[in-house]
């Protein structure tokens, strides 16, 4: 199958909604393509160099276009690919696109992790103030995944793994690791709120 390209410092999970401004000539002119001619394209992943990796995404709707031709677009991802070809630019074309595979994907957890992963995903969520209000039945591995502290490298590790139970495993170690710190990080915070109030201390007797 061969998509379009737009690299980007970030990875898109499947079922993600990405808002994105457009401003840049040659994806002002992508988005035209996409629009008039009714196609979905590649955010591809990009860290210190293209990773050949990226998700195909969905244009949902233009948000606000503007008089100078930018706009700011809501797209929708969709499936995780592996790049094979890339052209840059695409033949007639300002952007970039090449051939792709969708990564093999099994959707099927077992019981077990589910239940670790969810009560490790409500023990880090609360940890970092951030509601965590989900149905666990319908929460995945991409859920949360831009919330709970990885690294865009890691987030690409977590991307490429080809079923849910790995993917939930990967994350239950990236919990149990990080719990800890984030536990310790907060006593410091109160530690060091303490040390600035003035404090009543029975004295000691020697």
């Amino acid at each position: 199958m061969y998509l379009p390209f737009f690299p980007l410092k970030l990875v898109a999970f499947p079922d993600e909604e990405v808002n994105l401004h457009i401003f840049e000539p040659r994806y002002r002119q992508l988005m035209g393509d996409v629009e008039s001619q009714k196609i979905n394209f590649g955010i591809c992943s990009y860290t210190n160099q293209l990773s050949g990796y990226g998700t195909e995404v969905k244009l949902i709707r233009v948000h606000k276009r503007y008089e100078d031709g930018r706009m700011d677009i809501q797209t929708l991802g969709i499936r995780p690919f592996r790049i094979l070809s890339f052209d840059n630019p695409m033949p007639g074309k300002l952007y970039s696109g090449g051939e792709i595979e969708f990564l093999p994907n099994d959707p099927r957890i077992s019981q077990v992790t589910h239940h670790e992963f969810i009560f490790y995903l409500k023990e880090i969520l609360h940890l970092l103030n951030y509601p965590n209000v989900f149905d666990p039945k319908t929460v995945t591995s991409f859920t949360f995944a831009h919330k709970v502290g990885l690294k865009l490298e890691e987030e690409l590790e977590l991307f490429k793994l080809p079923s849910e139970n790995e993917r939930a495993e990967y994350l239950i170690h990236h919990f149990k690791r990080m719990i800890p710190v984030i536990k310790a990080v907060e006593q410091a915070k109160e530690k060091i709120k303490q040390n600035g109030h003035f404090k009543h201390l029975d004295p000691l007797n020697f």
